[in-house]
């Protein structure tokens, strides 16, 4: 059961290790963009390539859709990036339904939880396969997996990682749980969690009065997508909406947080807590996305403002 990317290598690696996939479940097909054209989930795409049944309930407690469920006698279900599944669902196979999670638990449960990691500057994150119950990323721990966070890593570059890294240990727990020797132990009660929320697009603007190093691990965690944004004015009083995809900070006394400089040729940055952030790669509404020499090369604008 899943949906994104994330979710594909771990279809593949159980599709490869040789294991009888009776069913995937995915999310209902979305018409998207001004054409409507049907879209499918990454799942799905990889499920009808490889001939797997596919399953798309609107809602998981259908009638219709938890009997074909129940007829179908799978032994395990693997759940990586989906929904949260009702009791009906998830207690029906008898080995029970285990998760993989993208984050070291109890730490991070919730929607995002490799955006909020980098977020909050944490040097080290992991993957987390868990039985599920009635509470959300709280069932009984299986295997965990860790690897550090760089300076230079993205949202993009540890997702790929964990997805890598995730595929293999959902095998791994497979084999454990078909072999009798894993047994779900309690997550640790742990004092100051850190929750990890679904992000909305409200939650992407910079805020150029924090810190410096604050506002690069928040552009790190939001790259590629959904992207950090700000609002600049040009010079002549339009305002232009901006992902920003690359930072770079410089420590500086004097700053004006939110005051933006430029040479005008490769160099753009802007006031902040204890100095500057550089822009090094960006999107401005409805163009490509450019490095900051590409960008500033082509716009005629002498001046920007932050608003």
């Amino acid at each position: 059961m899943g949906t994104p990317d994330f979710a594909v290598m771990s279809l593949d690696a159980i599709v490869k290790a040789g294991y009888e996939v009776a069913a995937v479940v995915t999310v209902p097909d979305r018409k998207v963009g001004r054409g409507q054209k049907v879209s499918y989930s990454a799942v799905k795409e990889y499920a009808l390539e490889h001939n797997l049944p596919v399953m798309q309930p609107e809602r998981l407690k259908e009638e219709g859709f938890v009997e074909e469920l129940r007829a179908i006698e799978a032994d395990l279900f693997v759940v990586v990036a989906f929904r949260m599944l009702p009791q009906v669902v998830w207690s029906m196979p008898k080995m029970g339904t285990f998760n993989l999670h993208a984050s070291l638990l109890p730490q991070y449960r919730g929607a995002a939880p490799i955006n909020w990691a980098i977020i909050n500057g944490e040097k080290e994150t992991g993957v987390t396969t868990f039985m599920l119950n009635g509470r959300i990323d709280e069932g009984g721990v299986l295997m965990q997996r860790r690897t550090p966070i760089s300076e230079e890593d993205t949202a993009e570059s540890v997702h790929d990682r964990l997805a890598a890294m995730g595929a293999t240990m959902v095998v791994e727990t497979i084999e454990g749980l078909a072999g009798g020797e894993l047994k779900p132990q309690p997550q640790p009660t742990t004092e100051g969690l850190k929750p990890a929320p679904k992000i909305f697009k409200e939650d992407c603007a910079i805020d150029w009065t924090k810190e410096g190093k604050g506002i690069v691990d928040f552009v790190r965690g939001l790259s590629p997508y959904p992207a950090a944004v700000t609002t600049m004015t040009d010079d002549e009083g339009g305002k232009h909406t901006f992902k920003i995809y690359e930072v770079r900070y410089e420590e500086a006394n004097g700053s004006v947080a939110g005051e933006v400089k430029s040479d005008g040729k490769s160099n753009l940055k802007v006031g902040c807590k204890g100095g500057y952030v550089s822009i090094l790669s960006l999107q401005i509404e409805g163009k490509r996305r450019n490095s900051i020499g590409e960008f500033l090369r082509g716009s005629r604008v002498k001046c920007w403002k932050i608003g």
